[in-house]
């Protein structure tokens, strides 16, 4: 850099050469984008899925100068993107929604209310074709971070500074150790239950720092159901597939033998999952199996992209969460908060519809005799056995690294509900299991849909449903190796349908 040249237009410069000069740019709605783009209008038009990602972080995710009193915010210290770029990069890889998550420091929640809020409504007006939550990924007290998610309404602002300021760890300056207990965390989620706009929270990267298999770091299975008995339509689920998952890449897309998948250093991710997620039987199942709604989501955690020496995908490059909503921020805000969602890494599918029925002529498919993801079937009388119907789409154009890769098998998943354990600490939940794997030899096609169907017989009492499917041959997920191909090893898992009777 010359000495005169402005430090901010050799950012942008550096910025627009990243991005492919889409930086800013107010003409992104001339790309290309996918088939639900048709259908947006207010309100929010019919009901489709919808990819996003709720953990996006921008150059408001600062570094600190700790030589000032208070520590002075370094801009772009810790991830470099304005928010403009992000949903530029977000919309480019086909999302209709996305989370600003910036965590937090000494006095953020000014910075956040004062400028990161501001350079949101920008980006808004810059990049319309991508909805742009509010939020912040909180440094949780007693815990490590979690997505906050607050509802688009006029004072969202003053929501999040509010919630930021008074329970954010990391916020007050000088520390103080009465922010960092459960204690506070529990009294945070009273308050957001009391709000008349009630925000939406997901523990992220939950076993990031566990040691070992169901060895915990500082999220615990205890915490996670505290928060949901304390707030159950906010504390809502957790991260499945964890961001980061470029961190086996070096700049050139080759491999770092030394990397690790999602930043998981100590026990790894498991075919791209979190270990509270991919382990069968473990602790989602055990929170399912106590009846709890609790969802799982999958995010980029972006910060640098992994061609800039960081180790992340842009939103929606490698990792998406599809919500079944409306185009519309309260109808997608709802279905995360009702479970209408599945997870997919590196785009081995598209769309995916588990739907669980009454079996007998008589019952068709009628109001209250099928469920969806997030629904309850119950049955009735004599009903003992019920139908499955897998039904999914894989892309017809390849994913972000050019690949097309293919469904090698679909697993049906089952566990009964038992009711709350005894102990709070629980991660395993014995009755579950993969009842039926489906091949392509198994399965059918419908069009451009591939159909699994599956009678699960003699049901005595409640139980859930739940599917995955991969591209490899594992019968469950392995471990992930240091230096393991991100794109060699993709995933996608179906949140739960209950049934009662």
């Amino acid at each position: 850099m010359s000495a005169s040249e402005n430090p901010d237009s050799v950012t942008r410069r550096r910025l627009l050469a990243v991005t492919g000069g889409l930086v800013g740019a107010v003409a992104v709605g001339g790309l290309t984008g996918p088939a639900w783009a048709d259908d947006r209008r207010p309100g929010g038009g019919r009901r489709r899925w919808l990819p996003g990602d709720h953990h996006v972080h921008s150059e408001f995710s600062v570094g600190y100068d700790d030589s000032t009193s208070p520590p002075t915010p370094i801009i772009g210290g810790d991830a470099i993107y304005p928010l403009s770029v992000n949903a530029t990069h977000a919309q480019q890889h086909g999302l209709a929604w996305i989370v600003s998550t910036d965590h937090g420091g000494p006095l953020h929640s000014k910075l956040d209310a004062e400028q990161r809020y501001p350079s949101l409504l920008e980006a808004r007006r810059s990049v319309p074709r991508v909805l742009q939550f509010y939020g912040m990924e909180l440094d949780t007290p007693a815990a490590d971070h979690s997505s906050l998610i607050i509802p688009k309404v006029s004072t969202e602002r003053d929501i999040l500074f509010q919630l930021e300021s008074k329970f954010s760890k990391r916020d007050p300056f000088p520390s103080d150790p009465a922010f960092d207990t459960e204690q506070k965390m529990l009294e945070a989620l009273r308050v957001m239950r009391q709000l008349p706009h009630k925000p939406l929270l997901f523990a992220n990267h939950p076993a990031r720092s566990a040691t070992g298999l169901g060895v915990y770091g500082q999220d615990t299975p205890a915490e996670f159901r505290n928060w949901n008995d304390t707030a159950p339509d906010i504390a809502h689920g957790f991260e499945g597939a964890p961001g980061h998952q470029a961190g086996a890449l070096n700049k050139d897309g080759g491999i770092d033998p030394n990397g690790d998948r999602g930043g998981y250093g100590n026990h790894p991710t498991m075919g791209g999952f979190d270990q509270m997620t991919a382990r069968l039987g473990g602790l989602w199942d055990s929170l399912l199996g106590e009846g709890r709604r609790w969802w799982i989501t999958s995010t980029s955690d972006s910060h640098v992209h992994y061609t800039e020496g960081g180790s992340d995908f842009w939103p929606g490059e490698y990792s998406k969460t599809y919500v079944y909503a409306g185009w519309d921020y309260a109808d997608i805000l709802d279905g995360l908060r009702s479970g209408r969602i599945f997870v997919v890494i590196g785009d081995l599918i598209d769309r995916l519809d588990l739907t669980v029925s009454r079996t007998g002529k008589a019952h068709g498919q009628a109001q209250g005799n099928t469920a969806t993801v997030g629904e309850t079937l119950t049955l009735r009388g004599h009903d003992r056995d019920a139908e499955v119907e897998v039904r999914f789409h894989v892309p017809s154009t390849p994913n972000a690294k050019g690949e097309r890769p293919q469904v090698s098998r679909v697993d049906i998943i089952t566990g009964r509900v038992t009711g709350p354990v005894k102990d709070r600490s629980a991660d395993t939940n014995p009755t579950t299991k993969v009842v039926a794997r489906y091949g392509p030899g198994q399965w059918r096609r419908d069009g451009d849909d591939i159909v699994v169907q599956h009678t699960l017989r003699d049901i005595d009492g409640p139980m859930y449903v739940r599917v995955r499917g991969t591209s490899t041959d594992e019968m469950e997920p392995e471990p992930d190796p240091k230096g393991s191909d991100p794109w060699a090893d993709l995933w996608f898992y179906s949140n739960p349908v209950f049934i009662e009777r």
